[in-house]
């Protein structure tokens, strides 16, 4: 099932856009958050280690952190000290692979505000986000519902595509993929990425379906008109305006 975004933004109470801090070692993973939380319209931050993090924290001073427990150098608990000397009501949403009682408890005892375990949703992880960051004094901020790359426009509210005096009539499922493609323009996203926003998949999955509503997106958006959807051949997909 497609993934809507319709909920309200949630920002900084000046407006400004919310700071997230993603700490994993697991590189697609970190970077698979990332894009869910550029998605939300925050602004994500990434570590892969205990001691980046601590760093990056200070420095950055996050609305949130998701905090994986296992990392190369110090654990999590550790990471969670001393971002908390410094910055004490951060809060913290910790990954974690182990689904032990114990390990849960020790995580919130720590001073952990949450926790998802692996394998998780992008879907939860940005739910739980919402929900901290709310606590902490986020606002809700309701964008424009007008996404528009270059000649080619998306209302979000209404679901109609143009691109130029044109109307583009769209499945549910091919609105969702160019969503996705409108919100991250110039931005090479590759299968996994767009299996697991468009489609709610794990790492992996078919990623011939992705290829298969790309075509379909083609044959819609760019038939007869400069191409906006290219292929970056072992990377992914990239939607760009027209040079």
């Amino acid at each position: 099932m497609p993934l809507a975004n319709s909920a309200p933004t949630l920002t900084r109470p000046d407006g400004s856009p919310l700071r997230v801090l993603v700490v994993d070692d697991e590189v697609n993973i970190a970077e698979l958050i990332s894009m869910a939380v550029r998605y939300e319209g925050w602004e994500p931050s990434v570590a892969h280690t205990g001691s980046k993090a601590v760093i990056t924290a200070k420095d950055l001073r996050p609305d949130a952190v998701v905090l994986d427990v296992m990392l190369p150098d110090f654990d999590g608990m550790e990471v969670l000290r001393r971002m908390r000397s410094q910055h004490p009501d951060v809060p913290v949403l910790f990954l974690t692979a182990r689904d032990s009682v114990e390990d849960r408890v020790s995580g919130l005892t720590a001073g952990g505000d949450d926790y998802v375990t692996k394998p998780f949703s992008l879907e939860e992880v940005i739910a739980r986000l919402r929900a901290l960051m709310r606590r902490s004094g986020a606002t809700d901020r309701r964008e424009s519902s007008l996404l528009t790359v270059g000649d080619l426009r998306l209302d979000e509210d209404s679901h109609e595509v143009f691109r130029g005096d044109d109307e583009i009539h769209l499945t549910a499922t091919e609105f969702e993929l160019l969503r996705f493609l409108m919100r991250n323009p110039r931005r090479v996203l590759s299968k996994p990425q767009i299996l697991d926003r468009v489609w709610n998949y794990d790492f992996g999955g078919q990623a011939n379906v992705v290829e298969l509503y790309i075509s379909y997106l083609r044959k819609k958006v760019d038939a007869g008109r400069p191409a906006m959807i290219h292929t970056m051949r072992g990377a992914g997909y990239v939607l760009k305006p027209v040079e």
